[in-house]
């Protein structure tokens, strides 16, 4: 196989993995599709769902997705099928996200409506739990004072990367 030849079979092995991988990441924090019915993920239907039925159905899953992706059906990924697959992915979690917060269904978001449907993190119910603004000023305000010294400002900056504020 000539250099170039490899390299393309390469970077389309590349480019196949990480959209498999991100659609399995999106799968597993829930995001692209709907749960699976506890029937269609217990292939023997015994009632009881195993670790390979699991498994069995997420490579399944994987596998339908790279064919989805693979609009030339040649078996690779390009760059502009892997970007489209993204984009597809993307305008449906914005649509999602769209109707969800259109309370009036009139086709528009208002500001009031934006708001309404943002998370509310201060009160640990946000995404993912982080909490949000409120609770990273708690978190930095080491010493309760509802105020931030220059010492406490600094150590936020320093702990910013990192999970909890460096915290668990």
């Amino acid at each position: 196989m000539t250099k170039p030849n490899l390299k393309i079979l390469t970077l389309s092995l590349m480019a196949g993995v990480a959209v498999m991988t991100f659609g399995a990441a999106a799968d597993a924090r829930g995001e692209g599709r709907e749960r699976p019915a506890f029937s269609e993920l217990d292939a023997n239907g015994d009632g009881q769902l195993t670790l390979e039925e699991m498994q069995a159905h997420r490579a399944a899953h994987g596998a339908a997705r790279f064919e989805a992706s693979d609009t030339d059906g040649d078996g690779a990924l390009s760059r502009e099928e892997v970007l489209a697959a993204a984009q597809g992915r993307s305008e449906e979690r914005a649509g999602r996200m769209f109707d969800r917060m259109d309370a009036d269904s009139d086709g528009t978001l208002t500001q009031a409506e934006i708001e309404a449907g943002r998370p509310q993190r201060g009160d640990g119910e946000g995404r993912r739990g982080r909490g949000g603004p409120e609770r990273m000023f708690e978190r930095a305000d080491a010493d309760n004072s509802g105020g931030l010294s220059a010492e406490e400002f600094e150590q936020m900056g320093q702990r910013g990367g990192k999970r909890g504020g460096g915290r668990h």
